[in-house]
């Protein structure tokens, strides 16, 4: 399969993309050489390989969640510039 300079200006058309005359022939030529590598891969017989659900076998191993006191409230409290006993005070931002 072989695209035109009318199929190139189609596309462009379609996906929104300003092709300038003088950009044709090389995006042409470009489009012409990935359809050239897919025709080389479709003649590769893959009857034999199962399907791919991720490129590797390694899988996401998670862990569970664990509660855990990493900042007491005191210290995250000292921390801050204006605080009171349980919060931090910023000033306010809604009139």
């Amino acid at each position: 399969m072989k695209v035109s300079q009318e199929d190139v200006k189609k596309v462009a058309h379609l996906a929104r993309l300003e092709m300038p005359e003088s950009k044709l022939g090389e995006m042409q030529d470009s489009i012409n050489k990935v359809l050239v590598w897919m025709e080389a891969l479709n003649s590769v017989d893959t009857t034999s390989v199962e399907p791919l659900v991720h490129m590797t076998s390694a899988l996401n191993h998670f862990r569970e969640d664990e509660g855990k006191v990493t900042l007491d409230r005191a210290k995250a409290l000292a921390l801050g510039p204006d605080t009171n006993d349980t919060y931090f005070k910023v000033p306010q931002v809604i009139e």
